[in-house]
Protein backbone atom coordinates (compact mmCIF):
# COMPACT_ATOMS: atom_id res chain seq x y z
CA UNK A 1 0.00 0.00 0.00
CA UNK A 2 1.40 3.55 -1.08
CA UNK A 3 0.82 6.51 1.14
CA UNK A 4 1.13 9.83 0.02
CA UNK A 5 3.57 12.37 0.73
CA UNK A 6 1.06 14.47 2.04
CA UNK A 7 -0.56 12.30 3.89
CA UNK A 8 2.86 11.71 6.01
CA UNK A 9 2.98 15.38 6.51
CA UNK A 10 -0.28 16.40 8.02
CA UNK A 11 -0.06 14.50 11.47
CA UNK A 12 3.55 15.48 11.85
CA UNK A 13 2.67 19.01 11.79
CA UNK A 14 -0.16 18.54 14.28
CA UNK A 15 2.30 16.96 16.49
CA UNK A 16 4.72 19.76 15.90
CA UNK A 17 2.11 21.98 16.63
CA UNK A 18 0.88 20.27 20.29
CA UNK A 19 4.57 19.82 21.22
CA UNK A 20 4.89 23.93 20.54
CA UNK A 21 1.40 24.52 22.59
CA UNK A 22 2.57 22.19 26.03
CA UNK A 23 6.20 24.14 25.83
CA UNK A 24 4.57 27.61 25.52
CA UNK A 25 1.96 26.52 28.93
CA UNK A 26 4.72 25.82 30.64
CA UNK A 27 6.94 28.84 30.28
CA UNK A 28 4.46 31.02 30.54
CA UNK A 29 4.07 30.04 34.53
CA UNK A 30 7.64 30.19 35.23
CA UNK A 31 8.27 33.72 37.83
CA UNK A 32 9.88 36.20 36.01
CA UNK A 33 13.62 36.27 34.86
CA UNK A 34 15.89 38.07 37.41
CA UNK A 35 17.23 41.20 36.93
CA UNK A 36 19.52 41.60 33.76
CA UNK A 37 17.84 38.78 31.89
CA UNK A 38 15.15 39.11 28.80
CA UNK A 39 12.52 36.82 29.13
CA UNK A 40 11.71 35.16 25.66
CA UNK A 41 7.94 34.03 26.68
CA UNK A 42 5.67 36.79 25.14
CA UNK A 43 3.38 36.09 27.92
CA UNK A 44 5.03 36.62 30.94
CA UNK A 45 6.78 39.98 29.40
CA UNK A 46 2.76 41.21 28.88
CA UNK A 47 1.84 40.51 32.99
CA UNK A 48 4.79 42.19 34.03
CA UNK A 49 3.70 45.53 32.19
CA UNK A 50 0.10 45.07 33.39
CA UNK A 51 1.36 45.14 37.03
CA UNK A 52 3.85 47.78 36.37
CA UNK A 53 6.77 45.97 38.09
CA UNK A 54 9.92 48.04 37.06
CA UNK A 55 7.65 50.60 38.64
CA UNK A 56 7.14 52.90 34.99
CA UNK A 57 3.08 53.94 34.36
CA UNK A 58 2.28 52.62 31.39
CA UNK A 59 -1.11 53.45 29.69
CA UNK A 60 -2.68 51.25 27.52
CA UNK A 61 -5.33 51.73 24.77
CA UNK A 62 -8.73 51.96 25.80
CA UNK A 63 -11.91 53.17 24.17
CA UNK A 64 -13.12 54.56 27.72
CA UNK A 65 -12.56 58.23 27.88
CA UNK A 66 -11.30 59.38 30.82
CA UNK A 67 -8.50 60.17 33.30
CA UNK A 68 -6.47 57.54 34.27
CA UNK A 69 -8.50 55.08 31.86
CA UNK A 70 -5.86 53.69 29.92
CA UNK A 71 -4.10 52.28 33.66
CA UNK A 72 -5.06 48.61 34.13
CA UNK A 73 -3.95 47.96 37.50
CA UNK A 74 -2.88 51.04 39.52
CA UNK A 75 -0.14 50.30 41.86
CA UNK A 76 0.35 53.67 43.56
CA UNK A 77 -3.22 52.26 45.03
CA UNK A 78 -1.55 49.33 47.10
CA UNK A 79 1.07 52.12 48.26
CA UNK A 80 -1.49 54.58 49.57
CA UNK A 81 -3.69 52.04 50.94
CA UNK A 82 -0.46 50.57 53.36
CA UNK A 83 0.69 54.28 53.90
CA UNK A 84 -3.37 55.16 55.42
CA UNK A 85 -3.78 52.17 57.62
CA UNK A 86 -0.11 51.76 58.77
CA UNK A 87 0.46 55.71 59.18
CA UNK A 88 -2.30 57.92 58.77
CA UNK A 89 -4.90 56.40 60.82
CA UNK A 90 -2.90 55.44 64.01
CA UNK A 91 -0.75 58.56 63.72
CA UNK A 92 -3.86 60.69 63.70
CA UNK A 93 -5.30 58.24 66.62
CA UNK A 94 -2.01 59.38 68.99
CA UNK A 95 -2.30 63.05 67.95
CA UNK A 96 -5.44 63.82 69.36
CA UNK A 97 -4.94 61.22 72.15
CA UNK A 98 -1.61 63.10 73.08
CA UNK A 99 -3.45 66.69 73.21
CA UNK A 100 -6.79 65.47 75.20
CA UNK A 101 -4.18 64.33 77.75
CA UNK A 102 -2.80 67.55 77.47
CA UNK A 103 -5.86 69.13 78.56
CA UNK A 104 -7.30 67.13 81.15
CA UNK A 105 -3.56 67.91 83.08
CA UNK A 106 -3.33 71.24 82.73
CA UNK A 107 -6.81 71.35 84.16
CA UNK A 108 -5.29 69.14 86.77
CA UNK A 109 -2.67 71.73 87.37
CA UNK A 110 -3.91 74.67 86.93
CA UNK A 111 -7.30 74.37 87.36
CA UNK A 112 -10.22 77.03 86.23
CA UNK A 113 -9.01 80.40 84.83
CA UNK A 114 -10.64 82.37 87.35
CA UNK A 115 -10.74 86.13 87.84
CA UNK A 116 -9.23 88.74 90.05
CA UNK A 117 -12.64 89.67 92.55
CA UNK A 118 -14.26 87.55 90.46
CA UNK A 119 -17.59 89.05 88.07
CA UNK A 120 -19.19 92.40 88.62
CA UNK A 121 -22.37 92.17 86.99
CA UNK A 122 -21.95 94.98 85.02
CA UNK A 123 -22.16 93.79 80.97
CA UNK A 124 -20.20 95.01 77.82
CA UNK A 125 -22.12 94.39 74.51
CA UNK A 126 -19.56 91.92 72.29
CA UNK A 127 -21.29 89.81 69.89
CA UNK A 128 -24.32 90.71 67.45
CA UNK A 129 -27.23 87.85 67.19
CA UNK A 130 -25.71 87.55 64.02
CA UNK A 131 -21.71 86.84 64.96
CA UNK A 132 -23.13 84.22 67.21
CA UNK A 133 -25.32 82.50 64.72
CA UNK A 134 -22.67 82.44 62.49
CA UNK A 135 -20.06 80.99 64.90
CA UNK A 136 -22.55 78.62 66.68
CA UNK A 137 -23.68 77.23 62.68
CA UNK A 138 -20.24 76.78 62.20
CA UNK A 139 -19.46 74.93 65.19
CA UNK A 140 -22.08 72.57 65.37
CA UNK A 141 -21.25 71.57 61.16
CA UNK A 142 -17.38 71.29 62.21
CA UNK A 143 -18.84 69.19 65.41
CA UNK A 144 -20.78 67.21 63.19
CA UNK A 145 -18.09 66.56 60.60
CA UNK A 146 -15.17 65.91 62.86
CA UNK A 147 -17.34 62.95 64.62
CA UNK A 148 -18.16 61.38 61.06
CA UNK A 149 -14.68 61.93 59.54
CA UNK A 150 -13.06 60.36 62.94
CA UNK A 151 -15.60 57.67 62.64
CA UNK A 152 -14.17 56.46 58.82
CA UNK A 153 -10.86 57.00 59.47
CA UNK A 154 -10.50 55.43 63.23
CA UNK A 155 -13.43 53.68 63.52
CA UNK A 156 -13.13 49.96 62.15
CA UNK A 157 -10.33 49.09 64.65
CA UNK A 158 -11.92 50.99 67.78
CA UNK A 159 -15.66 50.30 67.01
CA UNK A 160 -16.01 47.01 65.33
CA UNK A 161 -15.26 45.29 68.39
CA UNK A 162 -17.71 47.01 70.10
CA UNK A 163 -20.59 47.37 67.67
CA UNK A 164 -19.74 44.24 64.86
CA UNK A 165 -19.48 44.36 61.51
CA UNK A 166 -22.31 44.23 60.38
CA UNK A 167 -23.74 47.36 62.79
CA UNK A 168 -20.39 49.35 62.06
CA UNK A 169 -20.96 49.35 58.30
CA UNK A 170 -24.54 50.80 58.85
CA UNK A 171 -22.59 53.35 60.75
CA UNK A 172 -20.08 53.73 58.60
CA UNK A 173 -21.69 54.16 55.56
CA UNK A 174 -24.59 56.68 57.27
CA UNK A 175 -21.36 58.63 57.93
CA UNK A 176 -19.84 59.08 54.86
CA UNK A 177 -23.21 60.16 53.48
CA UNK A 178 -23.58 62.85 55.58
CA UNK A 179 -19.90 64.04 55.81
CA UNK A 180 -20.68 64.72 52.03
CA UNK A 181 -24.09 66.72 52.89
CA UNK A 182 -22.40 68.66 55.11
CA UNK A 183 -19.34 69.34 53.97
CA UNK A 184 -20.90 72.20 51.54
CA UNK A 185 -22.74 73.70 54.56
CA UNK A 186 -19.40 73.87 56.52
CA UNK A 187 -17.72 76.23 53.26
CA UNK A 188 -20.51 78.56 52.98
CA UNK A 189 -20.38 79.09 57.37
CA UNK A 190 -16.97 79.31 56.87
CA UNK A 191 -16.71 82.06 54.38
CA UNK A 192 -19.79 83.42 56.76
CA UNK A 193 -16.99 83.52 59.51
CA UNK A 194 -14.44 85.44 57.52
CA UNK A 195 -16.60 87.91 56.47
CA UNK A 196 -17.49 88.48 59.86
CA UNK A 197 -14.73 88.72 61.72
CA UNK A 198 -12.17 89.42 59.91
CA UNK A 199 -11.36 93.34 60.44
CA UNK A 200 -11.22 92.81 64.20
CA UNK A 201 -8.62 89.37 63.59
CA UNK A 202 -6.59 91.70 61.56
CA UNK A 203 -2.63 91.62 63.68
CA UNK A 204 -1.77 94.88 65.62
CA UNK A 205 1.02 96.10 67.46
CA UNK A 206 0.91 94.61 71.10
CA UNK A 207 0.12 91.37 70.06
CA UNK A 208 3.48 89.83 69.75
CA UNK A 209 3.97 90.73 73.74
CA UNK A 210 1.04 88.83 74.18
CA UNK A 211 2.15 85.78 72.37
CA UNK A 212 5.51 86.17 73.95
CA UNK A 213 4.50 85.76 77.68
CA UNK A 214 2.28 82.67 76.41
CA UNK A 215 -0.80 84.95 77.26
CA UNK A 216 0.14 85.50 80.50
CA UNK A 217 1.59 82.23 81.83
CA UNK A 218 5.27 82.93 81.35
CA UNK A 219 6.92 86.27 82.98
CA UNK A 220 4.64 88.52 85.53
CA UNK A 221 2.86 91.35 84.41
CA UNK A 222 -0.55 91.76 82.70
CA UNK A 223 -0.68 90.76 79.24
CA UNK A 224 -2.55 93.54 77.18
CA UNK A 225 -4.87 92.72 74.63
CA UNK A 226 -7.47 94.52 72.07
CA UNK A 227 -11.27 92.83 71.41
CA UNK A 228 -9.16 89.67 70.37
CA UNK A 229 -6.21 89.04 71.75
CA UNK A 230 -3.08 87.13 69.76
CA UNK A 231 -4.21 84.00 70.89
CA UNK A 232 -7.98 84.51 69.33
CA UNK A 233 -6.60 85.93 66.43
CA UNK A 234 -4.31 82.65 65.87
CA UNK A 235 -7.29 80.01 66.16
CA UNK A 236 -9.29 82.58 63.72
CA UNK A 237 -6.90 82.26 61.25
CA UNK A 238 -6.20 78.38 61.76
CA UNK A 239 -9.83 78.19 61.37
CA UNK A 240 -10.02 80.30 58.08
CA UNK A 241 -6.88 78.84 56.36
CA UNK A 242 -7.29 75.03 57.73
CA UNK A 243 -10.93 75.28 57.25
CA UNK A 244 -10.61 76.22 53.36
CA UNK A 245 -7.84 73.51 52.93
CA UNK A 246 -9.78 70.69 54.45
CA UNK A 247 -13.22 72.22 51.99
CA UNK A 248 -11.00 72.77 49.05
CA UNK A 249 -9.81 69.20 49.42
CA UNK A 250 -13.01 67.28 50.51
CA UNK A 251 -14.49 68.68 46.92
CA UNK A 252 -11.86 67.22 45.22
CA UNK A 253 -12.31 63.57 46.82
CA UNK A 254 -16.51 64.37 46.54
CA UNK A 255 -16.74 65.70 43.12
CA UNK A 256 -13.95 63.81 40.72
CA UNK A 257 -15.73 64.75 37.44
CA UNK A 258 -12.98 67.83 38.04
CA UNK A 259 -10.96 65.75 35.50
CA UNK A 260 -8.80 65.01 38.48
CA UNK A 261 -6.19 61.66 38.39
CA UNK A 262 -5.90 59.12 41.32
CA UNK A 263 -2.68 60.77 42.47
CA UNK A 264 -4.57 63.88 43.07
CA UNK A 265 -7.25 62.24 44.56
CA UNK A 266 -4.43 60.89 46.70
CA UNK A 267 -2.97 63.99 47.64
CA UNK A 268 -6.43 65.24 48.32
CA UNK A 269 -7.07 62.78 50.68
CA UNK A 270 -3.73 63.42 53.17
CA UNK A 271 -4.00 66.87 53.21
CA UNK A 272 -8.21 66.68 54.34
CA UNK A 273 -7.13 63.93 56.87
CA UNK A 274 -3.84 66.57 58.44
CA UNK A 275 -5.68 69.18 57.87
CA UNK A 276 -9.06 67.67 59.73
CA UNK A 277 -6.85 65.87 62.75
CA UNK A 278 -4.91 69.39 63.24
CA UNK A 279 -8.02 71.79 63.37
CA UNK A 280 -9.88 69.50 65.46
CA UNK A 281 -6.89 68.99 68.30
CA UNK A 282 -6.61 72.80 68.69
CA UNK A 283 -10.52 73.06 68.76
CA UNK A 284 -10.69 70.63 71.54
CA UNK A 285 -8.58 73.45 73.59
CA UNK A 286 -10.53 76.04 71.95
CA UNK A 287 -13.95 74.15 73.14
CA UNK A 288 -11.86 73.84 76.64
CA UNK A 289 -10.75 77.52 77.22
CA UNK A 290 -14.43 78.97 75.62
CA UNK A 291 -16.30 76.61 78.41
CA UNK A 292 -15.40 75.70 81.49
CA UNK A 293 -12.05 76.58 81.24
CA UNK A 294 -11.83 80.37 81.50
CA UNK A 295 -14.71 81.63 84.07
CA UNK A 296 -17.15 84.35 82.26
CA UNK A 297 -16.13 83.41 78.75
CA UNK A 298 -18.60 81.61 77.62
CA UNK A 299 -21.29 84.15 77.98
CA UNK A 300 -20.40 85.84 75.17
CA UNK A 301 -21.24 83.30 72.97
CA UNK A 302 -24.62 82.81 74.68
CA UNK A 303 -26.21 85.89 75.26
CA UNK A 304 -23.55 88.52 73.30
CA UNK A 305 -22.78 89.87 76.70
CA UNK A 306 -19.27 89.97 78.97
CA UNK A 307 -18.65 91.41 82.35
CA UNK A 308 -16.62 94.25 82.54
CA UNK A 309 -14.13 92.33 84.48
CA UNK A 310 -13.29 89.38 82.10
CA UNK A 311 -12.70 92.26 79.74
CA UNK A 312 -10.58 94.05 81.93
CA UNK A 313 -8.54 90.82 82.08
CA UNK A 314 -8.76 89.76 79.27
CA UNK A 315 -8.78 92.30 76.61
CA UNK A 316 -7.72 95.59 78.13
CA UNK A 317 -7.26 97.62 75.33
CA UNK A 318 -10.58 97.13 74.40
CA UNK A 319 -11.78 97.75 78.21
CA UNK A 320 -10.32 101.22 78.19
CA UNK A 321 -12.23 101.80 75.13
CA UNK A 322 -15.34 100.75 76.48
CA UNK A 323 -15.18 102.80 79.60
CA UNK A 324 -14.46 105.98 77.34
CA UNK A 325 -17.45 105.21 75.20
CA UNK A 326 -19.92 104.67 78.07
CA UNK A 327 -20.74 101.09 76.93
CA UNK A 328 -20.55 99.34 80.18
CA UNK A 329 -24.19 98.41 81.05
CA UNK A 330 -25.60 97.67 84.95
CA UNK A 331 -26.59 94.45 85.57
CA UNK A 332 -29.77 95.69 86.39
CA UNK A 333 -29.97 97.03 82.49
CA UNK A 334 -28.42 93.71 81.26
CA UNK A 335 -31.15 91.50 83.07
CA UNK A 336 -33.98 93.70 81.82
CA UNK A 337 -32.28 93.33 78.00
CA UNK A 338 -32.66 89.67 78.65
CA UNK A 339 -36.05 89.75 79.96
CA UNK A 340 -37.00 91.77 76.86
CA UNK A 341 -35.20 89.02 74.61
CA UNK A 342 -37.04 86.04 76.51
CA UNK A 343 -40.45 88.44 76.15
CA UNK A 344 -40.11 88.93 72.71
CA UNK A 345 -38.74 85.05 71.79
CA UNK A 346 -41.95 83.53 73.73
CA UNK A 347 -43.75 85.96 71.92
CA UNK A 348 -42.79 84.54 68.92
CA UNK A 349 -43.45 81.55 69.49
CA UNK A 350 -46.74 82.44 70.74
CA UNK A 351 -47.82 83.46 67.42
CA UNK A 352 -46.01 80.83 65.09
CA UNK A 353 -48.45 78.40 67.56
CA UNK A 354 -51.09 80.39 66.69
CA UNK A 355 -50.50 80.48 62.93
CA UNK A 356 -50.32 76.54 62.98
Amino acid sequence: MIHRESDVRIPTLLLLMCMLFLQFQVHAADPPPPPGMVSTVPGAELWRKVRQRDGKSTDGISQVKGVDAGILINTQGDRWARFRINKLSPYGSIALAVVFLVIVLFFVLRGKIGIDGGLSGRMVHRFSDYERIVHWTLAIVFIFLAITGLILLLGRPLLIPLLGKEAFSLLASAGKEGHNLFGPIFLISLLMMLFSFVRRNIYEKGDLTWLLKGGGFIGEGHVSGGFFNMGEKTWYWIVILIGLLISISGLVLVMPNFGQSRIIMEISHVLHVLGAVVLIAVSIGHMYLGSFGTEGTAEGMKTGYVDINWVEAHHDRWAKECHEKNLVISAEEYARILGKKAESGELLATEQEQGK
